[in-house]
């Protein structure tokens, strides 16, 4: 299918058929669009009444989504609900959710910061080398600014698995970063679900880079355990094997075991032996 441009307050917006975004306006004035994401939502960032604010809507043609719109819909209606569930201070604040326009919003206060997944052109560098990229920035902060960053991820986690939920579909897109202010904020949880849960997909949803065995497997269960890999998955990726002291390696690789009974037995154990481990560069 062909793609269009629109505008919107003069920032350009892609999609692969026409849609009336005029109710935009109500929230604010858009000056910036997220519309290369391929879970079928699109991102508006907002200004109304020197406030800023991020609004994800499914139910438009989005530009890289492949998948049924009314399937996006239902995702992002049911992730309100996690929204609440999960509030938290590392997590990026919901203040509000509705339908228009045939699809679904849900709305938060605007965080500062660059995602740690950048989408760059890689044709001139080599993949996560870009100079200007968040990754390849984050990768050069010194050690405790890296350690204070995981800190929160893993305390977020910690909290997720009381409240009785598994993170799914966790990566490095999932995390903003403040240059300036080194404050570290989890941006997207759409797909975090009460758990334990069985794999019904095959390859779920996610960046294999983050994904444990059991998130290709159909039928095998995904619960903290799961999440414990995940949480070792973040660290390696963030820190780099070469650049994870020698006391933190070892809890990272255990994390990371492909066999389930090797790893530690909950996000909250992992957690604790993680800060022990982490003490002398704190």
């Amino acid at each position: 299918m062909e793609k269009i441009i629109k505008t919107i307050d003069g920032i350009p917006l892609e999609l692969k058929g026409d849609f009336d975004f005029g109710w935009l306006c109500e929230f604010g004035r858009v000056f910036r669009v997220f519309d290369q994401q391929d879970s079928g939502n699109i991102g508006f960032g907002l200004e109304k009444g020197g406030r800023r604010f991020f609004l994800k809507f499914a139910g438009a043609p989005a530009a890289c989504y492949e998948g049924d719109p009314e399937e996006a819909v239902l995702r992002i209606r049911e992730s309100a609900r996690v929204y609440e569930d999960l509030k938290h201070p590392v997590l990026s604040s919901m203040i509000g959710q509705g339908d228009r326009a045939g699809g679904s919003y849900t709305l938060f206060s605007w965080e500062e910061g660059e995602c740690l997944h950048a989408h760059w052109d890689f044709d001139r560098y080599p993949k996560y080398t870009h100079p200007a990229s968040p990754n390849y920035r984050f990768a050069r902060l010194c050690l405790d600014r890296k350690l204070a960053c995981l800190d929160r991820l893993f305390l977020f986690h910690d909290h997720v698995a009381r409240r009785g939920y598994v993170a799914v579909d966790f990566y490095d897109g999932s995390i903003l970063y403040d240059f300036d202010t080194h404050r570290t904020v989890v941006c997207d949880i759409d797909f975090y679900r009460r758990g334990p849960i069985v794999n019904r997909w095959g390859r779920m949803w996610g960046s294999s880079r983050f994904m444990s065995p059991e998130e290709f497997r159909e039928g095998a269960l995904i619960d903290g355990v799961t999440n414990v890999f995940t949480m070792g998955a973040t660290a390696l990726a963030l820190l780099g094997e070469e650049g994870c002291p020698g006391e933190l390696y070892p809890v990272a690789a255990r994390a990371v075991s492909p066999d389930r009974g090797d790893r530690y037995p909950s996000v909250g154990e992992f957690y604790g032996a993680w800060k022990r481990a982490a003490s002398p560069y704190c």
